[in-house]
């Protein structure tokens, strides 16, 4: 992995997730997850979410598709909370996670729900600490 996948890659990610994410994530992850941080970084944020066959919205979506797919819950609130972020409207991923259900099945769309609102109170309760705060 090039210096410049993970220089493009650390900016797009802080871009999408926000300094706070990506400080947890890169630098105050435990010893032992540093290296897949950095590879994540370089090649998939680097590499994928930075090259320009695809707008960003575009790539939101399919991300969450497929992490939806797969039920990788804590993937999953990552990028639901990163649509929510970037203009990705609540009825969009509704039909997303019907679109889910048809194809993967209920359970899996339900897990996609279940994310959704725990994204959404967490992100609530952080706006409320945000404006208590001033």
């Amino acid at each position: 992995m090039s210096n410049k996948d993970f220089e493009e890659g650390l900016a797009r990610r802080t871009q999408l997730l926000g300094e706070a994410y990506v400080t947890k994530a890169m630098h105050q992850a435990p010893a032992f997850n540093r290296e897949i941080q950095e590879y994540i970084t370089g090649a998939v944020w680097g590499r994928v979410w930075s090259s320009g066959e695809m707008s960003l919205r575009e790539r939101t979506l399919v991300t969450v598709s497929l992490v939806c797919a797969l039920g990788r819950t804590t993937e999953m609130k990552v990028h639901l909370r990163n649509a929510l972020r970037n203009g990705i409207t609540p009825e969009e991923l509704k039909a997303l996670f019907f679109h889910v259900a048809g194809y993967c099945g209920a359970p899996a769309a339900q897990e996609c729900f279940r994310a959704y609102h725990e994204v959404v109170e967490a992100m609530a309760a952080e706006a409320e600490a945000d404006g208590g705060a001033s």
